[in-house]
């Protein structure tokens, strides 16, 4: 039986916290900060990859020695330019308008590592949005909703409603592809379902 010990979470994320407590993995988060600006020519793709990377190293630094940690980082991406959070009801009005009516992908990369050694998976989703309605765009936007994702929406919450069709993982759209992730741990002696 594989050892059941508390993996750390190298992210401030709440929702990347309840995938893995869905799965019965539980997590003590470990703070650390990474530098997230995009490097030049540097694609989606690359960025998240990278970014993740940085993170379940800062991370593992972090964390006292022998210590397994995960770490997440997600992009909404549309003709191959990362969208992020919203600054303003404008640039989240912006983007929904953007998003409307059109496929864009969905970018997750997900790290386990300890100590030296870093596995790396990237997940990507197709998402198609119907066509939206200023209105209810506004409207979105008053929820509060919008204000702190990637792409000023969130798939799990209200914004479930623009989603007329996607083409892979769910759960990474939300931030953490969990087959993928399960298949990650396992490699790194950390059991699904040690809740159950």
């Amino acid at each position: 039986m594989l050892t059941e010990q508390r993996l750390l979470l190298a992210s401030a994320s709440p929702r990347r916290r309840e995938l893995l407590a869905q799965i019965g993995i539980p997590t003590t988060r470990v703070v650390c900060q990474v530098d997230e600006r995009v490097e030049p020519d540097e694609t989606p793709a690359v960025y998240v990859e990278r970014v993740t990377r940085d993170k379940v190293r800062a991370g593992v630094a972090a964390a006292p020695a022998g210590s397994v940690v995960l770490a997440a980082d997600t992009a909404v991406v549309l003709d191959q330019q990362i969208l992020g959070k919203p600054r303003d009801r404008a640039h989240a009005l912006q983007m929904l308008g953007a998003l409307s009516d059109r496929e864009h992908q969905v970018m997750t990369a997900v790290a386990v590592a300890c100590e030296d050694r870093v596995e790396v998976r990237l997940v990507v989703t197709e998402v198609r949005f119907r066509a939206l309605s200023v209105a209810e765009c506004e409207q979105y936007w008053a929820s509060g909703e919008p204000a702190d994702k990637a792409g000023a929406y969130g798939i799990q919450g209200l914004g479930a409603v623009f989603v007329e069709h996607i083409s892979g993982s769910y759960s990474a759209v939300v931030g953490l592809p969990l087959m993928e992730t399960a298949a990650l741990l396992d490699g790194f002696g950390i059991s699904c379902w040690q809740s159950c």
